[in-house]
């Protein structure tokens, strides 16, 4: 082709500038810190001069380096809440004093001062919420408006923690469902065991007409082993336990009987007796119904656009749905294990029967009992384990009652602003001094009265859900204009984080970009990779012309016209 064409020929083989090649790794680096570079400037300019909160965790990567997340979130000139990750930082250690050191040099870099956050979001370690030397409380001596929220999804994994610590029957069940997903998934053969006996069965369904079929049904599935740090794992944990119930048996049994391994031929046999029985069964159904509802709260928590009031709001309705349980839900759920047992085989006892002790080895205990089946499992059980749950989401809830986070509720639209309370949210102004003077407080609660009267005549704020929903549809509206200070105060409420989601998400993206096969990358080139890889919808929308016209002033090197 360069024969024929000089064009061509005037750009391969021999013609072809050497120094463009872009190969060379440091070169390779730049262009990514070029792309990261305009990422970032993008969600400054989208900050500008306004509030936002930090959202901060820490964890280590591959190379047994301490990596520091930072997030901010904030809400931008549409009224939308916004959480965009802005950089990973190697901690030394990870000490209160440490951690703000490496904050404030990271919020230096970009402009950004302390004196303007607003909000607080970590977990529940000491480090971060210690009351005398935690992080949240250096920041608070020098911000006292830069208030603290425990991470709710981190609040509810430790309130589920703690019944299974304060339960025998919810501890042995949990440690039997644990080491059955470490004998059954700790092994490729196991597993391959697992697939033929499902298949099987699977056959056997299909022979009766009245089995369904089709695209899409009945697909393999595995007993999906739970995570430590991710309690509602052993929801899904649940779901596959009972899809698989039969299988599963099947597999134990004949582990028990024809296995190699002494010791897993034992700990097979004594699955088998925990499993097959009422009780196991009975709990297998009830902690599917207690995790199915703290799961989808879970899930609704880390929404990134969950605003605080809605959050306070969901956690009373995963309480309500619990309580409903105690109140109307035994009837159900005995039907349901009931039905779950006959179908494989386990004897269902008679709840006016007196309920029998057994030994480890498996015997009926001499001593006996004096109470009923009917009483063992519906008030030591059922009762018993919904009280833990609901006691356990009241203690660590117990910020949502506080006075701030009350006040705060008062910007709910739902029913006609049935919530709105005037002395409430000029109560709530006066958190943030800096704000809101005595002069700024009265044309506050005069902008108040005139903002109530106004929403509740116009027909586009009826029906609404959600005070982010609210911040939106007055940007759109141009209320925030007419009304300055109400805005500025609904902003600074939907500031305050809910959950630290987003930091955490950042370091399942630093497994995939740091391996084990690219574990001596350097912290820069790490946090432009993240900062691109992470806000894929900014890097759509920057200009190559722009990264190249940057790239190219980095260094002395040929430019382009």
């Amino acid at each position: 082709m360069a024969e024929d064409n000089d064009e061509i020929n005037r750009v391969v083989l021999d013609n072809s500038p050497g120094n463009c090649i872009m190969k060379a790794p440091n070169i390779q680096n730049q262009i990514i810190s070029s792309f990261a570079h305009f990422v970032l400037k993008a969600i400054l300019c989208d900050i500008g001069d306004d509030f936002f909160a930090l959202l901060v965790d820490e964890a280590r990567d591959v190379s047994i380096k301490e990596q520091m997340a930072v997030a901010l979130r904030y809400v931008n000139g549409e009224g939308k809440i916004i959480e965009r990750f802005i950089g990973v930082v190697h901690v030394p250690n990870t000490t209160a004093r440490c951690l703000k050191v490496s904050l404030e040099s990271l919020l230096t870099t970009f402009g950004l001062s302390l004196s303007r956050v607003r909000g607080q979001g970590y977990d529940g370690a000491s480090n971060m919420q210690g009351e005398f030397n935690g992080l949240k409380s250096l920041i608070l001596k020098e911000n006292r408006s830069a208030f603290y929220v425990h991470c709710f999804a981190h609040q509810l994994q430790l309130a589920l923690v703690q019944i299974t610590k304060k339960n025998k029957q919810l501890c042995e069940f949990f440690g039997s469902l644990a080491m059955l997903a470490n004998i059954i998934g700790g092994s490729c053969k196991r597993q391959e065991l697992l697939r033929e006996k499902q298949f099987e069965k699977l056959c056997e369904k299909i022979s009766f007409d009245n089995f369904v079929t089709g695209s899409g049904l009945n697909q393999e599935a595995t007993l999906k082993r739970p995570g430590d740090t991710r309690w509602n794992s052993y929801y899904f944990t649940i779901l596959s336990m009972i899809k698989l119930f039969s299988s599963v048996v099947d597999v134990l049994e004949y582990l028990a009987n024809n296995g190699d391994d002494v010791a897993h031929c034992g700990q097979a046999t004594i699955l088998l007796r925990n499993i097959e029985c009422f009780e196991f069964t009975f709990v297998l159904h009830l902690m599917r119904s207690v995790l199915g509802i703290t799961n989808d709260l879970s899930q609704a928590l880390q929404k990134k656009d969950q605003d605080l009031a809605n959050a306070m709001k969901l956690v009373t309705f995963a309480k309500d749905r619990l309580q409903e349980l105690r109140e109307d839900g035994w009837g159900k759920l005995l039907q349901q294990t009931s039905d779950f047992c006959v179908e494989h085989d386990i004897l269902v006892p008679n709840m006016d029967d007196n309920f029998l002790l057994y030994s480890r080895d498996g015997r009926i205990s001499r001593r006996g009992t004096q109470i009923t089946n009917l009483n063992h499992y519906q008030i030591e059980v059922l009762y018993t384990v919904i009280d833990l749950q609901l006691s356990e989401l009241n203690d660590r809830f117990d910020n949502t009652n506080t006075e701030l986070l009350s006040l705060i509720s008062c910007f709910d639209p739902s029913n006609s602003f049935s919530a709105f309370d005037t002395n409430a949210l000029v109560k709530l102004a006066g958190f943030y001094p800096s704000e809101f003077d005595d002069c700024g407080l009265i044309v506050l609660e005069n902008q108040l009265e005139n903002f109530i009267r106004d929403v509740r005549s116009d027909q586009d704020f009826s029906n609404m859900v959600g005070a982010s929903r609210l911040a939106e549809k007055l940007v759109a509206k141009r209320k925030n204009i007419t009304y300055p200070s109400v805005y500025l105060l609904l902003k600074l409420s939907l500031i305050l984080p809910v959950a630290t989601a987003s930091v955490e998400r950042v370091f399942s993206a630093m497994k995939i970009v740091k391996s084990e096969l690219r574990n001596r990358m350097g912290d820069q080139l790490l946090n432009d990779i993240l900062v691109s890889y992470i806000e894929k919808d900014i890097l759509d929308n920057v200009s190559v012309d722009e990264v190249m016209t940057f790239f190219q002033e980095m260094g002395p090197r040929r430019k382009i016209f």
